[in-house]
């Protein structure tokens, strides 16, 4: 985020520069100032602060200060934002877990039911079609989304996941009207993603993103599930994030179970019956 703000001054007018340089020369401070000891630090107005933040691509002071917190928190830079090098492991257990707890919890505060409803009935719609449903993530992602064929699948809902940017640009290639791709990313920034998202878009198909706000993924999708969470991926291993995905993919899976009628119910019993039959007895 510094980065970027960084190789944006120049771009930036004089007064909205200066507002920037204040960001870079104290990150921390500028997170818990009010708007009006900002405004003074940099001799600027306080619109002009407001509109830096936008400038920047966030919704405004709010929104800017929650995402700086996130990338300058203190805690064991990449491993942890909200662990300290002395930490015992017991001091681990329970950091780690709250921190979890915390992003659960923002995430149900913060979620729309509105998008999630779009999401759930584009995947529905899919199935009931007999379209396609493809997933893509990398890296961490690429297991989320391993994770969301999973689910999927056992719901009788046909769907491919994968992780290889050539595979996922073939796969996207042939995507149709009706079709439907989910995209998951914890940055939205990710090049080759963006490029499969686009070339999804262009054929015609749903896009739905599991990604952060004010992201160029985010922007691309037709349906947008914002997965916002302090971590700050640029410094720490992406861990509460990851969490996080997998939770709004168990969300789509559970909803869609439900808006598929009794006759999934059935078919859950005979996957079941089947699964059971491949454990030992011993």
């Amino acid at each position: 985020m510094l980065d970027r703000i960084a190789a944006s001054l120049p771009s930036l007018a004089p007064a909205e520069q200066r507002v920037g340089r204040l960001v870079l020369a104290d990150p921390h401070n500028f997170a818990r100032l009010p708007v009006r000891e900002l405004a003074e630090k940099a001799n600027v107005s306080k619109p002009t602060v407001v509109r830096f933040c936008r400038s920047m691509g966030y919704d405004g002071l709010a929104d800017f200060k929650l995402k700086l917190a996130g990338n300058v928190a203190e805690g064991v830079p990449y491993v942890h934002r909200s662990v300290d090098a002395d930490d015992k492991t017991a001091d681990v257990l329970v950091k780690v877990i709250d921190n979890s707890v915390a992003a659960f919890l923002q995430y149900r505060n913060a979620a729309s039911p509105q998008a999630v409803e779009q999401a759930v009935q584009a995947i529905v719609d899919t199935w009931r079609k007999k379209k396609r449903l493809e997933i893509y993530g990398v890296g961490n992602s690429g297991v989320v989304a391993q994770d969301a064929q999973h689910k999927f699948l056992r719901l009788g809902i046909s769907s491919h996941a994968s992780s290889d940017t050539h595979l996922q640009v073939i796969g996207a290639t042939m995507l149709a009207q009706g079709d439907c791709a989910i995209l998951i990313s914890n940055s939205g920034r990710t090049k080759d993603l963006l490029e499969v998202a686009q070339i999804a878009k262009n054929n015609g198909a749903t896009i739905i993103a599991i990604t952060s706000s004010h992201t160029p993924l985010s922007q691309i999708s037709h349906i947008h599930l914002a997965a916002d969470n302090l971590e700050g991926s640029d410094f720490y291993t992406p861990m509460a994030s990851r969490l996080l995905h997998l939770l709004i993919i168990d969300i789509l899976a559970t909803a869609a179970a439900l808006n598929m009628g009794e006759s999934l119910s059935e078919k859950l019993k005979h996957l079941q019956n089947n699964m059971q039959n491949k454990r030992s007895e011993l």
